[in-house]
């Protein structure tokens, strides 16, 4: 029974097994991007704030002393409910392939004792070894661990698995798993291995390291054994050379290179096996390529190992050296030309493809040896391994100096290669499936040649010098008859067959002196010339495209080819048509998944979509980064076309003057940017130009990337402006708020007229582009700065607006309490209202200093805003005030809780304060002496909560003037959307009162989808209220409208209503207080709570403001004047009356009529 068929138990779980080893790499490649920065803890500040939570092993020997410490410190556990909250997901995923290698080499373990025992019928650990699949798999599921263990020890640093691991454990605990977390923990503790550069290579790694789990030492061998004297995968059949065989055993040497450190004595003393293993395998090379791209410098690996490093002494011999790399320098240079020559326009035919079909299979076996050994061996030591070892060092100086090494010529020959291979692959490919077609074709036509030879000697078909022959009549239709007979369902059979009627047919010429006349002589050649065509077609097989894909095989350098991107980019920048040719090698680059998706393949692994997405995804990434160059230059020309534009040529008015056409004319100008729009048209052009490609699993589609690329450049170039015009000097005196947003208005309206210009030349919609990119942006930097107002972050991988292919930069921002631009430029605004040095005038909307008088800021700002980074840009500004908000109430809100529960003077005036205060009708004796008495005791209360309100009040204010500014131009550009927008709102908001005021009506929005869509939509149109939103949500706070009280009351002595201005201003300038965002703080303060405590806040000011106008009338009579405090506190409480939407009449029962008219008249 095979092996691998679908009822061998044995066989299947070996394959699953295998196939379970390549996904688990892919996946520790994929998440090793995902580990979150803080894990890293690589910065002083990271380490001073996260130090204490993100533990590495040595929480395990103290669990009880760590977790006490956080959990006793309020800093320390927010953090820890951060990270939990931020990160749990991805710790999660990465945990469980950490856990997954252990279960691997368990279940390896389990198999192979499996086999000790029995279990598996007629197969045991020694005859798995007779069996050619059998011999692959065992020795692959051995490798494959290794390569798991060097990966995770590359990708994932020792302490950053162990934080990893550990604070999975915290969070998680040991949930349903059939894996013990010691176990883990045993296998994937640090190794003390670093991969920067210069780091020391520890002490015996990574044997050590390898044999953290023990695997059975006659399995070890067995694999050894047969790696070492086997030809496992029979490569040597594809390269038939001897001088190929190191290139032919590639794959099976780095599976012994890895294997052999599960067996370190080997390394170590066994002289005899290293020079059999360096002479079979590493004769001439000693870089080399373990697992995708992955490599090795056995000069420095096996520094250590005494009989490894004798061994390859020989190979390292400066003369072996010298003679190879020229030997190699020699081949290039012959190989380019021959390759040149073969891609001349109509070389590679058809025609010449079946003539000489070995002959470029030969000639691209030694291209790419050659280009093997030249991309491994002259890479910067930086990639290819061994940085810190001098003697790899010398070794590649020399290698370089010997082989004359030109990073043009070596990619010279990977584009030539590579664009051979793509033609002989498709030639072969159209050969194959055309094959019958073709050899029915030539058959008939061989056929009715020679009847028509047989009509000439019957006499029938007259032909100059030929006789009747009634003989070679016969002879004729009898060959006709026997070239009918062959089949191609047996080809050598048939090529038999031909080759003898070949000889028959030039026999006949002689034997029957048919060589005088030259019609005979014609016909016969064509028939043998048709016939010779049968026998190329019946050569053409399979085997030839199978052969053609293992040696053309470039997985080698799924890293490497890095190297050479720039010098891709310039040719590309010279020649945009290099696009085409491209292609080529990137299908070659691809030819590289087959290695760790065959078996996951065979073994129809869920996987296999997950592993193939990914090494497609990476593919497809470097695809973009080599030809986003194109964009690049586009975007070097757009630069021009912006410059003159905006500083050359002049706007052409609609009525122009006879003797001013050559003045706005500006010919040379104007031939300049006729010039630049070819350029750019040409670029756009040349990516047009290559062919839809299947890179892996994923459709490439030139256009697609090339917008892509366009965007990208857009979004960093947006950003860089935006980063760049949006940072502000806090220390001039002054703003350079107007001034740096006219600037960045006048930078990007350059931008998008001269992209908009362009459009056209690049077959691309500018506008939309532009806007959905600048909307991108902002967004993102939105979001970004949110999160450090956030317990649970959006890293970029959750986030929608963020793109693998489009991605928007991130800069350091030079401010310590902002992330990025619109942090900045709202800290700004923020900074230069700021209630202690300004004051607010509701009836301008405009901020004045409150010393100077000056305007420091009026409404036009947000009309600024808009028109220098878009609509996005204030939108984005006023979310960004939206979160502030939140953070400030929930901060506000966690205060007066904190202070109720813990604040022992205040406890004790709330508790003497109630009984006075009840029933609000009564009247509060000697209410001065009483309310100051109060306020004094909870003036450190006040005084920060007056703080919190006012910020508060700040930022609800700025978010009133972005929300009229956004309406207003809603209406203005978009009327009908505007429209629309308000009669959806309307419509929607009547069926909700509907439903509630009689619930047989259905709900208009069940899942909320329509609600949540159309509050973008209006938030984005200004048409909201942000004094009505409610924020946070808050429990019960039965004290709230008492501590208001007093926190109204202690600053009432220090402002009063201004009937000139219509609101509450300072009395003398320099309190620091502002009436009116006091205000609009408390509103929303009390919109976050249920309605009672509003009416009840009312009713204490009401109190406050009849007990104090009883005393007055009391002590002065009924004729004096209202006081200070009576009219300062009808001022605050009609305003938060008219704000909250509580009427007059509501008002009229806690407060005579006659007070309320003193104010408002």
């Amino acid at each position: 029974m095979d092996l691998l068929a679908e009822n061998n138990v044995c066989g299947q779980a070996l394959l699953r097994l295998v196939a379970r080893g390549n996904a688990i790499i892919a996946e520790l490649m994929r998440l090793s991007e995902y580990v979150p920065q803080v894990f890293r803890l690589e910065t002083r500040i990271e380490q001073q704030k996260y130090g204490d939570v993100v533990l590495d092993f040595t929480y395990l020997k103290a669990a009880e002393g760590f977790n006490k410490k956080i959990e006793d410190s309020p800093t320390l556990l927010d953090i820890d409910d951060e990270i939990r909250e931020s990160h749990s997901n991805i710790l999660s995923r990465i945990y469980a392939v950490f856990e997954s290698i252990h279960r691997y080499v368990t279940d390896l373990n389990g198999f192979l004792q499996d086999l000790g025992e029995g279990i598996f019928i007629q197969r045991t650990l020694e005859n798995m070894f007779t069996n050619e699949d059998g011999k692959q798999l065992m020795c692959e599921a051995l490798y494959l661990y290794g390569v798991m263990l060097l990966v995770v020890d590359t990708l994932f640093p020792g302490l950053v698995r162990e934080r990893i691991i550990v604070t999975h454990h915290r969070h998680a605990g040991q949930k349903a798993s059939d894996t013990n977390i010691d176990d883990v923990c045993k296998l994937l503790r640090s190794t003390g291995f670093s991969a920067l550069p210069g780091s020391k290579r520890p002490l015996n790694y990574p044997e050590d390291y390898f044999r953290r789990v023990e695997l059975p030492s006659n399995y070890l061998n067995l694999v050894l054994g047969h790696l070492r004297s086997d030809d496992i995968y029979h490569q040597v059949q594809a390269y038939p050379s001897p001088e190929h065989r190191s290139a032919a055993l590639a794959n099976q040497s780095a599976m012994l290179f890895v294997c052999l450190y599960f067996t370190p004595a080997t390394l170590h003393s066994q002289t005899a096996k290293m020079r059999e293993i360096v002479d079979k395998f590493f004769p001439d090379n000693w870089v080399i390529s373990y697992y995708m791209g992955m490599t090795a410098n056995l000069i420095d690996v096996w520094e250590t190992y005494k009989a490894a490093k004798q061994a390859l002494n020989n190979t390292l011999e400066a003369s072996n050296i010298r003679d190879q790399a020229c030997k190699v320098s020699a081949k290039m240079n012959r190989l380019v030309k021959q390759t040149d020559q073969l891609l001349a326009e109509g070389a590679m035919n058809e025609g010449r493809v079946l003539d000489h079909s070995n002959k470029f299979l030969n000639l691209l076996r030694e291209c790419n040896v050659t280009l093997r050994w030249a991309v491994l061996h002259a890479a910067s030591l930086m990639k290819a391994g061994g940085d810190g070892n001098k003697r790899c060092k010398i070794i590649r100086d020399q290698v370089v100096n010997d082989m004359q090494y030109s990073p043009m010529v070596v990619f010279k020959l990977m584009l030539n290669t590579a664009t051979l291979e793509a033609d002989l692959n498709q030639t072969y490919k159209r050969l194959v499936e055309e094959k019958s077609v073709r050899w029915e074709k030539y058959r008939k036509d061989a056929n009715e040649l020679v009847l028509e030879l047989a009509e000439v000697f019957a006499g029938s078909r007259p032909l100059a010098r030929v006789a009747k022959n009634d003989r070679l009549n016969k002879w004729f239709k009898d060959i006709g008859e026997e070239i009918l007979s062959l089949n191609l369902d047996d080809p050598g059979s048939a090529g038999r067959k031909i080759i003898q009627l070949i000889q028959a047919l030039k026999e006949v010429k002689e034997f029957h002196g048919l060589e005088s006349s030259a019609g005979v002589v014609q016909a016969v050649g064509e028939v043998v010339s048709a016939l010779q065509a049968l026998v190329r077609v019946a050569g053409v097989t399979e085997d030839n495209l199978i052969t053609l894909s293992l040696i053309s095989d470039l997985s080698y350098a799924w890293i490497l080819v890095d190297e050479y991107t720039p010098i891709m980019q310039s040719a590309i920048k010279k020649d945009a048509s290099h696009v085409a040719k491209l292609r080529a090698t990137f299908l070659k680059l691809s030819s590289g998944l087959e290695l760790p998706l065959l078996r996951i393949n065979q073994a129809r692994s869920p996987d296999l979509i997950s592993v193939s997405a990914y090494y497609s995804g990476e593919l497809v990434a470097y695809v973009r980064k080599v030809l986003q160059i194109i964009p690049e230059t586009m975007f070097g020309l757009l630069a021009k076309i912006i410059g003159l534009q905006t500083e050359k040529i002049k706007e052409v008015p609609t009525r122009l003057d006879k003797d001013k056409m050559r003045e706005f004319a500006q010919l040379p100008e104007r031939y300049q940017m006729a010039e630049l729009s070819h350029s750019v048209a040409v670029l756009a052009e040349g990516v047009a130009m290559m062919e839809t490609t299947l890179v892996g699993v994923i459709q490439v589609d030139p256009r697609r990337l090339l917008e892509d690329g366009v965007r990208r450049e857009l979004v960093f170039l947006v950003a860089q402006i935006l980063h760049d015009g949006l940072t502000f000097n806090t220390k001039v005196k002054g703003s350079e708020l107007y001034k740096r947003l006219t600037l960045v208005g006048q930078k990007m309206t350059g931008f998008r007229i001269s992209f908009e210009y362009i459009q056209d030349y690049i077959s691309m919609y500018g506008l939309k582009i532009w806007q959905e990119e600048l909307s991108r942006i902002v967004n993102y930097n939105v979001e970004q700065e949110c999160n450090q107002l956030l317990k649970k972050k959006i890293s970029d991988h959750e986030s929608i607006y963020q793109s693998v292919a489009i991605p928007i930069p991130k800069f350091p921002s030079g401010d310590s309490q902002s992330v990025n631009f619109i942090g900045r430029l709202v800290r700004e605004i923020l900074r230069i209202t700021d209630p202690k040095t300004t004051v607010y005038v509701s009836q301008l909307g405009t901020w004045y200093d409150s010393k100077t008088h000056a305007e420091v800021l009026s409404s036009s700002v947000m009309a600024k805003v808009e028109s220098s980074i878009s609509t996005a840009g204030l939108t984005g500004m006023d979310r960004l005030l939206a979160f502030l908000i939140v953070t400030e109430l929930q901060n506000l809100v966690r205060e007066i809780e904190v202070t109720c529960k813990k604040d022992a003077g205040v406890k004790e005036v709330l508790r003497g304060i109630s009984p006075q205060l009840s029933p609000n009708t009564q009247v509060v004796a000697q209410p001065l002496r009483q309310y100051t008495g109060w306020v004094q005791r909870t003036s450190k209360l006040s005084a920060s909560l007056t703080d919190r309100i006012m910020r508060v009040g700040q930022m609800q204010i700025l978010r009133l003037h972005a929300a009229n500014h956004l309406n207003s131009s809603c209406k203005f550009d978009a009327k009908y959307l505007a429209a629309a927008l308000h009669t959806m709102n309307e419509s929607l908001m009547t069926d909700v009162k509907q439903h509630y005021s009689d619930p047989t009506r259905p709900y208009p929005d069940d899942d909320g989808a329509l609600t949540n869509e159309l509050s973008v939509f209006l938030e984005w149109c200004g048409m909201t209220q942000p004094l009505d939103k409610i924020y946070i949500t808050t429990c019960a706070l039965p004290a709230l409208s008492t501590i208001l009280l007093l926190t109204v009351v202690a600053q009432i002595p220090k402002i009063h209503y201004t009937k000139s201005l219509g609101g509450l201003i300072g009395i003398r300038g320099t309190e620091g207080i502002d009436g009116e965002l006091l205000i609009v703080g408390l509103v929303t303060l009390l919109r976050q709570f249920h309605q009672d405590n509003t009416l009840r806040f009312i009713q204490l000011v009401a109190q406050y403001i009849t007990s104090h106008t009883a005393h007055s009338a009391a002590s002065a009579g009924k004729s004096a004047d209202l006081s200070h405090e009576v009219m300062t506190g009808l001022a605050i409480l009609q305003e938060v009356a008219r704000k909250m939407s509580v009427s007059m009449k509501t008002l009229s029962i806690y407060v005579p009529q006659h007070l309320l008219a003193a104010h408002s008249g």
